[in-house]
């Protein structure tokens, strides 16, 4: 069932170094990474993880660089093992999980989208978009109709006997996409998926994804460090700090109520029209007679509804979905949730 929890992580440690097990006493005690590494020569990589991942949406995880968020993906299909923890996938121990198992998870189970494309070069876009099927003994004809369907999906039709070296950036990551589609899998892992590519590239890929999802509803794993990025395509934002979630939760939530100065330094300098929904922000339907200006969406964001105002704070506008009143939204409020959040003290 739709958001069901499809993926939970629990108190997941990681620690590098040439004996985690003794290092991860002191972590426990409250030792820091910095600590960590100075005094007993090892990598905190995770600290007591606890994030529940559900069926059908974008859960997207984001941080600097060093803040572990490839570490955490790399461990729900054990790319990575962890020094202590729990991971469940629909509810199964995948901890536990011998040779066979495992191989049927990173199979089936879960495709991994990855930053630098991974494409074989000697294969064509068809083959690579078909590469999880051959994997498992399919013969090309029997995927090849599955193939041409998602490579179509993803604007890439007519590209099928083209090789990657002769595809611009953009599209071999389409090819990435498709690849993962082709799959089947139910859970989708994006790691960086569009950090190399150019902003207005990399905006057409977002509005991709979000176009699929609405249609397919995997429950997908994005890793980032953009915030424009984790804002635009989160149901659920978990923001890690020095392998520690700092915090976790809507993405708009987070946005109107940071709850760390590390966060409130990210956030400071954000286009809050672009980013923040009607929905944040609107008021609970009128009982008394209200002559509204028209109708918003709960999705829309700030900036369309002053577009839609013409800059009249004096308005306000009926929010529907499906033709159904569900609140209001007044000028007055959306003005006033544009101011920006000011820098943190440390900053």
């Amino acid at each position: 069932m739709a958001n069901d929890i499809k993926i939970s992580i629990k108190n997941l440690y990681k620690i590098f170094g040439p004996t985690p097990g003794e290092a991860l006493e002191h972590v426990k005690r409250g030792m820091g990474k910095t600590e960590l590494l100075d005094k007993q020569n090892h990598v905190l990589g995770l600290r007591d993880i606890n994030v529940d991942i559900r069926e059908g949406e974008i859960t997207v995880i984001m941080g600097l660089s060093g803040s572990g968020k490839s570490t955490l993906i790399r461990h729900l299909n054990r790319l990575i093992e962890p020094t202590t923890g729990e991971i469940r996938v629909d509810g199964e121990d995948v901890l536990s999980f011998a040779e066979e198992p495992l191989r049927q998870l990173r199979r089936e189970r879960m495709s991994m989208v990855f930053q630098k494309f991974a494409l074989l070069p000697h294969k064509t876009v068809l083959e690579n978009a078909g590469m999880a099927m051959d994997i498992r003994g399919y013969k090309t004809e029997d995927f090849e109709s599955e193939a041409r369907k998602w490579l179509t999906r993803v604007g890439l039709e007519g590209n099928e006997n083209q090789y990657p070296h002769q595809l611009s950036g953009g599209m071999q990551q389409r090819v990435g996409i498709a690849r993962a589609l082709v799959s089947n899998a139910p859970i989708m892992l994006m790691d960086e998926a569009f950090s190399a590519l150019d902003p207005l590239i990399r905006s057409d890929m977002q509005d991709l994804l979000l176009a699929l999802q609405a249609e397919l509803h995997k429950t997908i794993v994005f890793i980032t460090h953009d915030l424009d990025e984790a804002l635009k395509l989160a149901d659920h934002l978990v923001i890690l700090k020095d392998g520690e979630v700092v915090q976790q939760g809507d993405p708009q939530t987070i946005l109107l109520e940071p709850n760390d100065p590390y966060i409130i330094d990210f956030i400071s300098d954000i286009n809050r029209a672009r980013v923040l929904r009607v929905r944040s922000i609107m008021k609970p339907p009128s009982d008394s007679d209200t002559d509204y200006a028209g109708d918003v969406s709960p999705r829309d964001n700030l900036e369309s509804v002053l577009v839609k105002s013409g800059g009249d704070t004096s308005l306000v506008f009926r929010v529907a979905q499906r033709g159904e009143t569900v609140g209001s939204l007044n000028m007055k409020d959306l003005t006033l949730a544009l101011v920006p959040t000011p820098a943190s003290d440390a900053r």
